[in-house]
């Protein structure tokens, strides 16, 4: 029985610490997919730069990901439900109350457990794990 794992996230620009959380995420599991948030659905963060479908594309082209959709208009959920995993791994800093989630996975009817990826640490001084601190850094150099 194949043990499906669902990530899911903004994927603005794509760093190293994306990286390290959907290969974490897909070792949880024999199949990862990937939801990308819709730029509507972003609310704890600036909106993203890039348009959904091509983080999309991005993030579907690593080889950790097996499959990237879109997230849903209104309902973030609605995908969950449509795929209904095994596991839905959260990156470490993600804003997501876990027990929240936990909660409304069980209104549903939805039996998957929630798990955090670990946090990576930068293997190099001016390593940037952090898509903010990546548009810090161009706006600073070339803004």
């Amino acid at each position: 029985m194949t043990r499906t794992v669902i990530a899911q996230g903004t994927f603005d620009i794509l760093h190293p610490g994306h990286v390290h959380y959907l290969e974490e995420a897909a070792a949880m599991g024999d199949e990862l997919l990937v939801i990308v948030a819709r730029k509507s659905n972003v609310d704890h963060k600036e909106k993203p730069i890039c348009p959904a479908a091509q983080r999309r594309d991005v993030v579907a082209a690593l080889e950790a990901v097996d499959d990237a959709i879109v997230g849903h208009e209104e309902d973030i959920f609605a995908p969950i439900e449509a795929i209904d995993p095994d596991v839905i791994a959260l990156g470490h800093d993600q804003h997501h109350d876990d027990d929240a989630i936990e909660a409304e996975l069980e209104r549903r009817g939805i039996d998957c457990t929630v798990e955090r990826a670990s946090a990576r640490e930068p293997e190099r001084e001016d390593e940037i794990l952090s898509t903010r601190l990546i548009i810090d850094r161009i706006l600073e150099r070339r803004g």
